[in-house]
């Protein structure tokens, strides 16, 4: 088997090889036969070179066809010239006919045909045989075997070309599936950064107020910093189960994400931190797909722990309401501080940019600025449903 082959796969060469000697024990065998000999003397010994000599064209026939097509058609000619035995002209050109039609030469084949089949009935109606008997017998007998050989290299060909075009198919199908599918992991990533982003940001937060409310109340309110520390041991508590239930998220695609319904949790640590938190949630059960009730979650959650790290804010509204399939979410404070324009990083962070991002994702919108009088609004346009 040659190298580079399917297993199973016959090398080309032994084909060729085989076809070669078919075609010479063929010829010979008709040479051997000649039914109109006369003279019980033998056919001469270069009658069965020529039959070789047709044998051995076939270890050519791939990669110069044409020439192979061309020898074999004049080599007739000079059979028949030298007068040797009728050997007929399908059986020694089949094979070349075959062969320039399988390598895409189809044009060479049907002129050098129609020439071969041409002159042999010129020459048989010029020597005297019957014209009836020629032109409604052994040229359609001829024309038939040489058009079913060309006939067969086309199909060889062009199934040969159908299996290599089938292949480029399925291999450019096989690319742009990976390709989707690294997008559909690059957009998991992104997802999981963010909500890891917002998780960990809004413990830090609130870790942070809680710190420094224990801070001062150390040696003036112990009752108040043990209240603090133990409000930053359930908040970081709470963060590991998120995360952990990330990681979850992660092994089985089928773990349900945080939705508003946890937004009593998530608001608490705020609470205790001193801010006044206000929900107002008219929201039914099974009303929000679940990456929705998701992303509602986490742009409440950004929006919280923008509250603590920059707004200076006393009071917080959280408003979530579904009219006419659309999810409306308000987040709305009354910080005098200032609010970065890009997030909860400073001037050059990305929170407000994530949320946008993550709503824009979901097919909706989210604005985030000042509001007229102080404070500072986040507004979401999500759909409720996601259609698939």
């Amino acid at each position: 088997m040659r190298t580079g082959t399917r297993p199973g796969d016959v090398d080309p060469r032994v084909l060729d090889v085989l076809l070669g000697v078919g075609i010479a024990m063929g010829v010979a065998l008709v040479i051997l036969a000649d039914p109109g000999r006369i003279d019980p003397a033998p056919a001469p010994v270069a009658a069965y070179l020529f039959a070789v000599g047709f044998g051995l064209l076939m270890a050519g026939r791939r990669r110069y066809p044409r020439l192979v097509l061309v020898l074999t058609v004049v080599g007739i000619f000079v059979y028949y010239a030298l007068g040797f035995p009728p050997i007929g002209i399908a059986l020694p050109a089949s094979a070349a006919l075959y062969s320039a039609a399988e390598q895409g030469h189809t044009w060479w084949a049907v002129v050098l045909s129609a020439l071969l089949t041409g002159v042999a009935a010129y020459f048989r109606i010029a020597e005297g045989q019957p014209t009836a008997y020629l032109l409604g017998y052994e040229l359609l007998t001829n024309v038939a075997l040489v058009a079913a050989a060309i006939a067969l290299g086309v199909s060889v060909r062009a199934r040969r070309q159908a299996r290599v075009q089938a292949a480029r198919i399925a291999a450019l199908t096989s690319a742009e599936q990976q390709h989707r599918t690294d997008q559909r992991l690059q957009t998991e990533r992104v997802q999981i950064a963010r909500d890891i982003h917002d998780v960990v940001g809004h413990t830090l937060s609130v870790v942070a107020v809680h710190a420094n409310v224990a801070d001062e109340a150390i040696g003036h309110d112990d009752a108040a910093a043990h209240r603090a520390v133990a409000q930053i041991r359930a908040t970081t508590a709470q963060t590991m189960g998120e995360l952990r239930a990330t990681v979850r998220l992660l092994r089985d695609p089928g773990t349900v994400a945080p939705g508003l319904a946890g937004l009593a949790r998530l608001t608490e640590p705020a609470r205790e931190a001193g801010l006044t938190v206000e929900t107002t949630v008219d929201v039914s059960n099974g009303a929000l797909s679940g990456a929705i009730d998701a992303a509602a979650y986490r742009i409440v959650q950004e929006s919280l722990t923008n509250v603590l790290r920059h707004a200076d804010a006393q009071r917080v509204e959280i408003a979530a309401r579904v009219t006419d399939g659309t999810l409306h979410l308000d987040v709305i404070d009354d910080g005098v501080g200032p609010v970065p324009a890009q997030g909860a990083e400073g001037g050059g962070g990305h929170g407000i940019a994530g949320m946008a991002e993550r709503a824009t994702l979901l097919g909706g919108t989210l604005t985030a600025g000042p509001r007229d009088g102080g404070g500072f609004a986040v507004r979401a346009l999500l759909p409720a449903r996601l259609v698939r």
